[in-house]
């Protein structure tokens, strides 16, 4: 493996480029983290308040994409960077851009949680999907820290979860699609948490996206189709 200090450049001004960029990044992801956590939270507690904030934040999240986006372009014309800085930079880009998915899917979830919280809620008060939001948030941490403290194993480990957030997406979908035929009348509401599900499912795929590019910057790996095709996450 290539060396992984970014303070390492003879470059002062390059080293700090680096850094800021590493910075913002983590400061997007730890953003996206919490617009989960509150928009399961507004679900759980039919807080439409707290679906709202989920909405606003959605703003911050599109602007430090811009401007990180920004800072790359930057770096890769005034420095030229080679080998595993030229990966890094390229995987902040796209780690953004899905770091970016990741709020706006969040969004949705906010939105459904808006609607569910005017109709009646259901005895287990959204227990099962809030433990695949639960699920999901952490896979986005872990995701985060493998970025930032360049754990190739912590991301490895993100890529087998998916399976796990996959399974237990389409049991939440069949008891939906259950629901709706048994009472025409939940229709509407089973609608929305299909939706809210699927927001988080989205979540979960993107979060392993972001894995993906750790793989790419530390070890020069190609891994997005290998966990297809084999089965299984890298080993």
């Amino acid at each position: 493996m290539e060396e992984t200090d970014l303070s390492k450049h003879i470059s002062h001004a390059f080293n700090e480029d680096l850094t800021r960029i590493r910075t913002l990044t983590l400061d997007m992801g730890h953003m996206v983290e919490h617009q989960i956590a509150t928009a399961v939270n507004a679900l759980v507690t039919g807080d439409v308040n707290l679906a709202r904030r989920v909405e606003v934040d959605d703003y911050r999240v599109n602007h430090l994409e811009v401007a990180i986006d920004g800072e790359c372009s930057q770096v890769i014309v005034r420095r030229q960077p080679t080998a595993m800085d030229l990966r890094y930079v390229l995987a902040v880009i796209k780690i953004i851009s899905d770091l970016e998915r990741i709020g706006d899917e969040a969004e949705k979830v906010a939105r459904m949680a808006e609607q569910l919280a005017e109709m009646d809620r259901p005895r287990d008060n959204y227990e099962q999907v809030s433990a695949l939001g639960g699920d999901v948030k952490d896979m986005v941490h872990d995701a985060i820290t493998a970025f930032e403290t360049y754990n190739v194993r912590l991301a490895r480990d993100v890529l087998r979860r998916d399976e796990s957030v996959d399974q237990q997406y389409e049991k939440i979908n069949g008891r939906c699609m259950e629901a709706m035929s048994k009472d025409p009348r939940d229709i509407r509401r089973m609608l929305y948490l299909l939706w809210l599900t699927r927001a988080l499912e989205r979540i979960g795929d993107h979060a392993k996206n972001v894995s993906e590019q750790v793989f790419y910057f530390v070890d020069g790996l190609d891994v997005r189709h290998l966990a297809q095709s084999s089965g299984s996450a890298p080993a």
